[in-house]
């Protein structure tokens, strides 16, 4: 759930007290440990990934269909974990984004709007087609 316009004027003024009072400490939880955060959960599902390619082996060597399956489930499973994982980390030296940043807030009205444009799309063929 997104922060209201209020919640995110109170972080911002937050965050620019805290780098008044102390920068070093405030550059320092920049994005480390959302960094370190993802990139664990990368490294987390990479691993995962190779069990489950371990699993689709056994099962297809032991003639376990149902094994190979759990290792397939796996591997689908530990992929999508990496591949959002991937997407979600912010790059070295890169500020993670802020909600309240103003291209955030740009980029969310051109994603609303282009929803938006879709959703209205949608409703005129269903009307044209007379649903």
């Amino acid at each position: 759930m997104p922060l209201s316009e209020h919640e995110q004027r109170m972080l911002e003024q937050m965050e620019r007290a805290l780098y008044a009072e102390d920068p070093k400490f405030a550059t320092a939880l920049e994005g480390s440990g959302l960094r370190t955060y993802t990139r664990r959960r990368v490294y987390q599902a990479v691993a995962g990934f190779l069990v489950g390619i371990a699993l689709l082996m056994a099962g297809m060597v032991a003639q376990q269909i149902w094994v190979s399956v759990v290792g397939f489930l796996v591997m689908l499973g530990c992929a999508v974990l990496a591949v959002t994982g991937w997407r979600k980390a912010p790059k070295p030296g890169e500020q993670p984004a802020a909600s309240g940043s103003p291209a955030a807030r740009r980029q969310g009205r051109q994603r609303r709007s282009l929803m938006d444009r879709i959703e209205q799309r949608w409703q005129r063929r269903r009307d044209e087609q007379g649903h």
